[in-house]
């Protein structure tokens, strides 16, 4: 089988890659080795996040490490074993989130969340999938004067600095906006730009839908056999159907990218933060109406089409580790004093995985020695959110167009080689 590009991975940014070459007139093959969707695009919050110009930093206040290190949280969680491996990746994490290089970064990658919204909003409608989108925002919750005062104040400087949308709520606001809630908090922030998905997977899955409509083929294979063939200079990998040879090829595996990368020459400091779900029923006619975030306890509860989704904060271990859900107890045991919350309704709990750079950008763009190689991955939190961006990036790059962007999110001396 021959195309003119494959794209390995086939989550919400190598499906949404895909459509977008495709939309070229492109013959493209995705390749994944499990079903679309079904890895970490499978488990996020469902939040197309227009606010999140602010990428996640890692904590600065020693007293809030030092918090940390009892290892007890919701919003994060480490497996010991694994820390001597990640210590250099979270040491670089830490420096990059320094208060002015956190601010620097924001301004890198605000223009990439500018466009989330309008580049879904199109994807959408060519996919007919308009029925899994609500465009109400979301809102985090908060149990103290002092966070929800804070939050305010960053909520009126990312609004003056790149016209972010956000209403303050008091605590009578947030008993109108959420009836079932219980406990004392003392007000809400809704962001109301974010646009929230009712099923993620369903989403990839419409997006999937749209490449195969406009000719792309989805195939399963194993994207560690890509072996370059340079006499023709082309690309082979192996999947259930046979050999596939193109002439680009475009990385799109999330925290598996590096098993690819790596083979061909390149060596990046990609992190990982996995993180977990689990679906829940309502007991009585108990609604949650939002996408709500319990700020000062570290996770979500979301109204989803399978039921309330609770996702936990960051779990740092290795990528392939087996499931430790500890988090995601501590997470219910909270969430059930707030909210009636009814049985489990998944069989276990889903675990996935998140990739992440020490600068907190995403790594877009061509592999600086190979002409025929692009990148696209390490979005971390934003991966569901960046990915019809990611994709027009990708594919106006691979046609020598100026970018629709003014943004360079993979710079080569930003890594070694």
């Amino acid at each position: 089988m021959s195309a003119d590009a494959i794209v390995l991975g086939a989550g919400i940014i190598g499906v949404s890659t895909a459509v977008h070459l495709a939309r070229r007139g492109k013959s493209v093959v995705l390749l994944d080795r499990r079903g679309a969707g079904e890895e970490t695009s499978f488990g996020n919050a469902g939040l197309i996040q227009r606010e999140g110009v602010v990428p996640y930093g890692f904590p600065q206040n020693l007293d809030l490490l030092v918090r940390y290190s009892f290892n007890n949280r919701i919003d994060a969680h480490y497996h010991p074993r694994a820390v001597p491996s990640v210590m250099s990746f979270l040491a670089k994490y830490w420096w990059h989130s320094n208060h002015r290089r956190h601010l620097d970064i924001a301004r890198s990658y605000a223009p990439l969340i500018e466009h989330s919204v309008s580049e879904h909003s199109e994807m959408v409608e060519a996919a007919g999938a308009g029925h899994l989108i609500r465009k109400n925002g979301w809102m985090e919750i908060f149990r103290s004067n002092a966070k929800r005062d804070s939050e305010y104040a960053e909520a009126a400087r990312l609004a003056r600095d790149y016209g972010i949308g956000y209403t303050e709520l008091s605590s009578a606001d947030l008993a109108k906006e959420e009836p079932h809630l219980r406990g004392t908090f003392t007000g809400a922030l809704k962001w109301s730009d974010p646009w929230s998905v009712l099923d993620p997977h369903a989403l990839t899955m419409a997006y999937l839908k749209l490449f195969e409509s406009l000719g792309g083929r989805f195939v399963k294979g194993d994207a560690t056999t890509l072996t370059e063939n340079p006499s023709a200079k082309s690309w082979t990998v192996k999947s259930d159907e046979g050999a596939i040879e193109a002439s680009q090829v475009v990385v799109a595996m999330g925290p598996w990218s590096d098993d690819v990368t790596k083979r061909i020459g390149y060596r990046f400091p990609l992190g990982v933060k996995r993180g977990y779900h689990m679906h829940y029923g309502t007991t009585g006619n108990a609604t949650l109406n939002n996408w709500t975030m319990d700020n000062e306890r570290g996770y979500f509860l979301a109204p989803m089409n399978q039921g309330i989704r609770l996702t936990t904060g960051a779990e740092f271990a290795f990528r392939d580790a087996p499931k430790t859900p500890v988090q995601l107890e501590r997470a219910e045991k909270v969430a059930r004093d707030i909210f009636p919350l009814g049985e489990r309704l998944d069989a276990e709990p889903w675990m996935g995985a998140r990739p992440c750079t020490p600068d907190m950008m995403p790594i877009i763009g061509k592999a600086p020695r190979h002409a025929n190689v692009w990148f696209a991955f390490g979005h971390a939190h934003h991966g569901l959110t960046l990915g019809p961006v990611t994709g027009r990036l990708i594919a106006e790059a691979m046609d020598g167009e100026k970018p629709f962007l003014n943004i360079e999110p993979y710079r080569p001396e930003r890594f070694k080689p």
